[in-house]
């Protein structure tokens, strides 16, 4: 079975509905029309007002190019490589390369009509604006992604509970089965989440900021955090006091995962956190040095992973706003 996107089905639709009013135009090479649509029809709208600029741009040129050289020389196959010699290089310094094989069909009409008349030119351009004109109009629509997003966002902190959870587990028992299947599964869907992220703000052409790709670029930095503390709590090998006191902290954090934010709250928890720890005796043994060491190396981590968390703005979005209305950590 094969699946039929929405982007296939708006192409052919615009295809058809171009070539449609081309020929109801009668214009000559009325299928080009198509072609330009099928051009010009991107993943998202600003990727599609681009390429219908750059194509428009570029045809402009063609017919400019067209009615210099082959007026000025002749129509002879020499000439079209001639111009393309010229043309080409032309449209790369305006910046615009990829309307170069919608150009060249441009090109290619008025060599075979054989002469530059206003009609001819008319033509070519009704064809050049029906084309683009078609595609932008199937660009208009764009699925909404927020709800895949929003998906991503709760699975996203429903791993970092978890993981917090075999962490504290292990704080207090140093017992621990987890196959750590989290680990992968949430760096995927970060990966997967800052992509969309982007076709999401390029489908806003007014809007220059996501606040979801910062979120998730705001948790994968939580997350190396998070990688980079694991072998810290497994080197771990006898319980102390700070260890309960460690997990009793990081259950809080846990409980509280949300897009928004109050970390500055748990900031000053773990300060006060610190405070303790230098106030309690000092290690008797080797073994409960490197532990203490390591939890206090561990507790400088979750302090950066807060700090991170501080500094996020929060998500702006109709059904994020709806969802949570309430801010936490």
């Amino acid at each position: 079975m094969f699946r039929i996107g929405y982007r296939t089905i708006k192409t052919a639709i615009g295809t058809v509905l171009a070539i449609m009013l081309a020929q109801w135009f009668d214009l000559h090479n009325f299928v080009s029309a198509g072609i330009i649509t099928v051009l010009c029809i991107q993943v998202t709208k600003r990727q599609s007002i681009k390429a219908a600029w750059t194509r428009f741009l570029a045809c402009v040129l063609a017919m400019i190019f067209s009615s210099v050289f082959f007026e000025a020389i002749g129509y002879y196959p020499f000439v079209i490589g001639l111009l393309l010699l010229v043309f080409i290089p032309t449209t790369v310094m305006v910046k615009a390369k990829e309307g170069i094989v919608t150009s060249i069909v441009i090109i290619l009409h008025i060599y075979s009509a054989g002469q530059v008349t206003t009609h001819s030119i008319f033509n070519e351009f009704c064809i050049i604006l029906i084309g683009i004109g078609i595609a932008l109009v199937m660009n208009l629509y764009m699925p909404s992604m927020e709800n895949r997003l929003l998906s991503l966002l709760e699975k996203i902190e429903e791993n970092f509970h978890s993981i917090f959870t075999e962490i504290i587990f292990y704080l207090r028992t140093h017992n621990s089965d987890w196959d750590g299947k989290e680990i992968t599964e949430t760096a995927r869907m970060l990966e997967e989440a800052k992509g969309l992220a982007v076709r999401d703000l390029q489908n806003h052409v007014l809007r220059s900021e996501d606040s979801y790709y910062h979120y998730f670029k705001m948790r994968e930095k939580q997350f190396e955090i998070i990688e980079r503390v694991l072998p810290i709590i497994t080197s771990l090998e006898m319980n102390v006091e700070q260890s309960k006191i460690v997990a009793d902290f990081l259950e809080e954090v846990s409980s509280n995962i949300h897009p928004g934010n109050t970390a500055f709250l748990y900031l000053k928890k773990l300060y006060d956190m610190k405070l303790h720890f230098e106030g309690m005796e000092l290690p008797k043994t080797r073994s409960e040095f490197e532990v203490r060491a390591a939890l206090f190396q561990f507790v400088r981590e979750m302090e950066q992973y807060l700090l991170i968390k501080s500094s996020f703005k929060g998500i702006k979005g109709k059904k994020m706003n709806q969802k949570t209305g309430q801010n936490a950590h």
